[in-house]
């Protein structure tokens, strides 16, 4: 695990494949490691992180394999379940995949003999976006190109259904909000649906298009932020339908929108693989300019550690990770 100054990436991962989404786990494993996967052209890979900046024994970054999962298609989603537990005896390792054949995949694995996974089936286009039921884990959204937002049991039955007015390209759970449900759409408009009413009862509009990526904040519920065209917009949900905050940041068009974990005025944004490479910036809404610059060859995804400033990016056979400040 060698820090990499060439692309001012802080460390990197070596991967077998071309890496096409990556996902550390957002809930709390009960493991001192991070739990993170990576999809490639037909597997998942299960891994754990440990870095230098939480573990002073650790140099760098530990990074190790638990499995790989047989997927045998390109993976375009992943999503963790909270009822992934590492000190649990035996381990359970929970999350679904979403796949260029309209499908989701739910697996379920002790790291030992037991592995299972299950194919729902419903969507007619691609699908864009899945997310747990970030409390208890027994369901999954799921938004597509079909114009739908479906919500699944575990089982595969399909427990609640959404008509959208475009693709829909993010869903989102808050802990905090276990009963409301976000969705974006390619269309710029943001919508709250119900999940007891399953009636939408607010939405947020961008004003341009096309919408490509959404996220709730974290740390503080009434703060969206999402990339449309070349720009980032913010949202406070308290005080408009329409964004409070916005700037052009990537010169051709913005392709993901994370929040950090840690800090409601730190966010990500990647722009589209260009012909050689994506650029990440990482954005803090006390700071004119981004306070990172990074590039990753031909990168895509983009995801957060649950508790440290640092972010990562999948790439060519590595996986690229970048340590922020505060």
């Amino acid at each position: 695990m060698k820090q990499d100054s060439t692309r001012n990436t802080s460390y990197t991962v070596d991967c077998e494949d071309y890496v096409h989404v990556v996902k550390f786990n957002p809930f709390d494993s009960g493991d001192s490691c991070s739990l993170i996967a990576y999809g490639g052209n037909n597997y998942v890979v299960v891994g754990t992180c440990r870095f230098q900046e939480e573990d002073a024994e650790v140099e760098g970054m530990q990074y190790k394999t638990l499995r790989t999962f047989h997927h045998g298609i390109r993976v375009d989603a992943i999503a963790w379940s909270p009822e992934t537990r590492l000190d649990a005896i035996p381990p359970q390792i929970r999350f679904c995949t979403a796949a260029s054949d309209r499908k989701l995949r739910l697996f379920t694995s002790d790291l030992q003999d037991k592995n299972e996974f299950k194919t729902f089936d419903g969507h007619s286009d691609y699908i864009n976006d899945l997310v747990f039921a970030p409390n208890e884990g027994q369901e999954i959204a799921s938004v597509s190109d079909d114009h739908t937002c479906r919500v699944w049991d575990l089982e595969g039955n399909e427990k609640a259904h959404f008509v959208l007015r475009s693709s829909g390209m993010s869903v989102c759970w808050h802990p905090e909000e276990a009963f409301k449900l976000m969705v974006a759409e390619k269309n710029g408009t943001i919508r709250f649906y119900d999940l007891i009413t399953q009636q939408a009862i607010l939405s947020l509009e961008c004003e341009q298009t096309p919408l490509m990526s959404a996220d709730w904040c974290l740390k503080n519920t009434f703060k969206i932020g999402a990339v449309a065209g070349s720009d980032w917009l913010i949202w406070d949900i308290t005080r408009s339908s329409y964004p409070q905050d916005k700037r052009p940041v990537h010169v051709d068009r913005a392709r993901l929108f994370r929040w950090s974990r840690v800090n409601e005025n730190l966010f990500a944004t990647t722009g589209y693989p260009g012909k050689t490479t994506t650029q990440l910036l990482v954005h803090h809404l006390g700071h004119p300019q981004p306070i990172l610059t990074g590039t990753a060859a031909v990168g895509s995804g983009l995801t957060w550690h649950r508790t440290l400033p640092l972010c990562a990016v999948g790439g060519d056979h590595k996986i690229f990770f970048w340590v922020t400040e505060m």
